[in-house]
């Protein structure tokens, strides 16, 4: 054997006078071979510089890798920052470790061709889709490539049929209801002056401010619209203008854009009384603006979040409560099954709790 070519497993065979299969069996079935021998073959695989099977092409030949992708719409450190994503994550994991199934994070890109060699070169048996917009190419390529697919949040069931992928496994919430229901308890307070500051609309990046109806009603984002559509049927059931709640509009969900949005719909005249936020994260950075301009919350100001996800109940935020460790515990489960050819179920809709904590109370007076 010339020094410089890499060892196989036949040279391994070749030494020791056995069958392929049965230096492939030390490494992967060791149950098959007595210890005496499997130990033979491992020292003689480590003495070649024999470093066993590819497991890569070991799955592809069974048709099978052994991973299941997430793709979301952020970059890869957000998967780690933001508590909604970590929980989302933990759950897909706990479902996935247990079947033999890793997790391969194919993270977001402002470079539409980054996102498609994503998802083309991506070794993965499944994807599941976390939150992506309405228009966001990784999704079709996911749908050309024929990969078996779960969607958390959006988009909704009725896109995915559009997009030629009737019958995918769809994960999520009643977002309208929920955020009608959080609408409703500051109304219910006696607010009337609301504001709302909301993470990004479109999955093309377009510059935070305030947003009039017709940007809200062209929202991408499945899960913003029907949000906001919730705490407009609130607004309008108790006999207001929509048109005269301010609406801000960032990229993502992160205290930075609850920061810009606080500042924006504050500086009205008169001053907001209530602030809703799509997220808590956004609403982290409400609170901090909060602080510093002297509000005193609820006193002044009342503030309301969604998700409670950490660290909302150390801050004292009212939220919406969601199962996001159970949405991704669900997407990955359905998932792995239809990867295995079992009934995958049709939509799961799951609950939402209204937790009301320090941070609304009644509208200031005047």
């Amino acid at each position: 054997m010339p020094a410089d070519r890499p060892r196989t497993l036949r040279d391994v065979a070749a030494q020791l006078g056995v069958s392929a299969k049965t230096v492939s069996n030390a490494f992967s079935r060791p149950d098959q071979l007595s210890p005496a021998l499997r130990e033979q073959v491992l020292a003689t695989a480590a003495r070649l510089g024999y470093p066993g099977p590819n497991p890569l092409a070991a799955g592809l030949r069974r048709g099978r890798v052994g991973a299941i992708g997430v793709a979301y719409d952020n970059g890869l450190s957000y998967a780690f920052d933001d508590p909604v994503a970590v929980a989302l994550l933990a759950g897909a994991s706990t479902v996935a470790e247990p079947e033999g199934a890793g997790l391969l994070l194919v993270p977001g890109s402002t470079d539409a061709r980054r996102r498609l060699a994503a998802v083309h070169s991506a070794v993965v048996d499944g994807l599941v889709v976390c939150s992506l917009g309405d228009d966001d190419p990784l999704l079709a390529a996911a749908v050309a490539r024929g990969l078996p697919l779960a969607v958390v949040d959006q988009p909704r069931p009725a896109r995915l049929a559009a997009l030629g992928a009737p019958g995918t496994p769809w994960v999520g919430v009643d977002d309208r209801a929920a955020a009608a229901a959080v609408a409703r308890h500051l109304l219910d307070l006696g607010h009337r002056r609301l504001a709302v500051v909301s993470f990004g609309m479109h999955q093309e990046p377009i510059r935070r401010g305030l947003a009039d109806e017709a940007v809200q009603a062209g929202a991408t984002y499945a899960v913003t619209r029907d949000r906001l559509a919730g705490y407009r049927d609130a607004v309008e059931a108790a006999g207001l203008a929509w048109s005269a709640v301010p609406v801000f509009h960032g990229e993502d969900s992160t205290p930075a854009v609850g920061e810009a949005g606080a500042a924006a719909v504050l500086a009205a005249d008169p001053r907001p009384t209530a602030v809703l936020c799509l997220s808590d994260r956004i609403a982290e950075g409400v609170l901090a603006v909060a602080a510093r301009l002297g509000l005193r919350v609820p006193r002044d100001l009342s503030v309301a979040g969604f998700d409670d996800a950490t660290p909302a109940g150390g801050l004292g935020l009212t939220t919406v409560r969601q199962p996001t460790r159970e949405k991704g515990g669900a997407a990955a489960r359905a998932l792995l099954d239809r990867i295995a050819g079992r009934p995958a179920p049709g939509p799961v809709l799951l609950p939402t709790e209204l937790v009301v904590r320090t941070s609304t109370g009644p509208a200031p007076r005047g």
